[in-house]
């Protein structure tokens, strides 16, 4: 998924260093969490630089005020960051107010930064692409640099806006404690009862402490936020747009295209998360189809299989060694001043490979050592992510929440969870089983959040004939491939594609995914796939 509850772990160029250092971070689902590294930024205000794409009155988009229903926005500055984004210089920026909840429009709103970044060419196409960030929980404007050096804006204006509740949002639900929480998980055991109870008291007092700021809880929500893009395009003077999600993002991108299709031209989504199938038991069989996918591969190499064969077999034996007998090590761990005391059980193992699929060429050699007594790579990489500054405050775990628990649990059993570990990974132990891949104690966690279940259709499949680029990735092991071509079961107008040999958000990290998300834009009936042809496997590290 991409969901990752306990760091932001996005991707990109500056996704591929963070996808290294996310290795460890793999603690919510979708978190997609392309962020990384430290510092906050205030980037220039939205002074209307470039041409862009028109609003209809001639104005370019993200310069003129207006009001759309009970929304409104304002140009103005562009917004905070918790990293450099580079991307966003030159953007047109402001922000767009909306109630916090719509059953209740004349009491608190809040404020959710728009970034627009202009079209590179000088005569743009007239319907922009809006990107629906990864979480839940990630804002939209610390993934732009990605967005950009896929080249999205080659012929389009490129908007994004903070969803509700997200670091450059007003108010931001952000809840550094418990990602310093997460950060002490690395020396705990991952799925044990204790390592639970501190989990949920840390997810409790998270929840107290929105709650005493006046947050209302229950409207953060995929639906709140879907009504929020669709005031955003009105309120931009748009009258056609496309809409690009990655991984939590797609979820939000079929629900906004079910419950507001009107002005939407064509929607790309990347890393699928179908709000059918979203939750915890989902997981599991995301989790089988990126790791198959990844020693099939080393499988294929000559080198690889004939240095590390039976891959599969080797991590299944190390997850029930492990969680019989679970290792403890210290390691150092860049920008860190203390060594760290890391503890590898089962399941911490399953949720480190989760994300280590991003860095592929390693694995087959990680879990090598491992076997061999030598666990420091691969307690490196867990610890990394986690105990790093860079991942504390910036994600949204107040929405995040707020989908989960409202959205997910409540139509999902734990015992369902533990049925899809079982058929995913027959031998796995049950106490493995219970906690699924980045959402350990979901369920218990939502008790302890107490929001009100969202209406069932929120689960219903998302029907439409609006043209759809149904993107996977080979290795994902967050959101797994079959999901892609679940979702376009009831989406007359869908192109599916799987781009192989890569994790987690293709566009992120293959050449080939952006070339094809673009062509797409261009021409929504018939994007170019040719490139996949040509696509090769990596090259796995050989240890000695």
């Amino acid at each position: 998924m991409a969901l990752d509850r306990t760091t932001p772990t996005r991707r990109r160029r500056t996704a591929r260093r963070s996808r290294a250092a996310s290795t460890g971070v793999a603690a919510g689902l979708l978190i997609t969490g392309l962020l990384a590294t430290p510092g906050h930024a205030e980037h220039g205000t939205g002074s209307g630089s470039g041409t862009g794409a028109g609003t209809g009155t001639g104005a370019a988009i993200g310069t003129v005020a207006r009001t759309a229903g009970d929304a409104r926005f304002v140009p103005g500055p562009c917004p905070r960051t918790a990293d450099p984004v580079p991307a966003l210089k030159g953007a047109r920026c402001g922000t767009l107010t909306v109630p916090e909840n719509r059953a209740r429009p004349n009491r608190r709103t809040v404020s959710l930064a728009v970034a627009v970044v202009p079209a590179a060419t000088s005569k743009p196409e007239p319907d922009p692409v809006v990107w629906f960030a990864g979480g839940p929980g990630d804002d939209a404007a610390g993934e732009a640099q990605m967005a950009i050096d896929g080249g999205l804006n080659r012929d389009r204006d490129v908007i994004f806006m903070s969803q509700r509740g997200t670091y450059s949002a007003r108010p931001a639900l952000t809840c550094p404690d418990v990602d310093e929480f997460n950060a002490r998980v690395v020396g705990l055991v991952y799925d044990a009862p204790s390592t639970g109870r501190l989990h949920v008291k840390a997810t409790r007092a998270c929840r107290e402490q929105l709650a005493r700021r006046g947050a209302d809880l229950s409207a953060y929500n995929d639906t709140e936020s879907a009504a929020d893009y669709a005031d955003l395009r009105v309120a931009l003077g748009i009258d056609k747009w496309n809409v690009f999600g990655i991984s939590y993002g797609t979820d939000l991108a079929l629900i906004y295209m079910r419950q507001h299709p009107k002005g939407i031209r064509s929607v790309g989504i990347d890393g699928i998360l179908p709000p059918s199938t979203a939750g915890a038991a989902l997981a599991w069989s995301s989790a089988r189809q990126g790791f198959d996918g990844l020693f099939r591969a080393c499988a294929q190499q000559r080198a690889c299989d004939r240095r590390y064969p039976h891959l599969a077999a080797t991590f299944t034996r190390l997850v029930r060694q492990l969680e019989a007998h679970p290792v403890t090590t210290t390691v150092t761990v860049p920008g860190h001043p203390r060594p760290v005391k890391v503890v590898l059980d089962g399941g911490a193992l399953v949720t480190w490979l989760t994300s280590a699929t991003h860095l592929a060429p390693g694995v087959p050699r990680s879990l090598d050592e491992l076997a061999h007594g030598k666990p420091q790579r691969i307690a490196e990489q867990w610890a990394s992510g986690k105990v790093s500054p860079q991942a504390v405050g910036r994600v949204s775990h107040g929405l995040a929440y707020g989908v989960f628990c409202s959205e997910w649990v409540p139509y999902e059993k734990q015992g369902d969870v533990i049925r899809a570990g079982r058929h995913a990974f027959p031998s796995f132990p049950r106490s493995v089983l219970a906690q699924a891949p980045q959402l350990p104690f979901l369920h218990a966690d939502c008790d302890a959040w107490h929001v009100p279940a969202a209406p069932r259709s929120i689960r219903n499949a998302t029907r439409s004939s609006i043209p759809t680029l149904v993107m996977s990735a080979g290795f994902d092991a967050q959101t797994g491939a079959r999901s892609g071509a679940y979702a376009a079961r009831t989406l007359k107008r869908a192109t599916v594609v799987t781009v192989p040999y890569v994790a987690h958000v293709a566009f992120a990290a293959s050449p080939c995914a952006q070339a094809i998300t673009r062509s797409f834009f261009n021409a929504p009936a018939a994007p170019k796939t040719g490139c996949l042809s040509s696509l090769k496997p990596p090259r796995f590290e050989v240890g000695p």
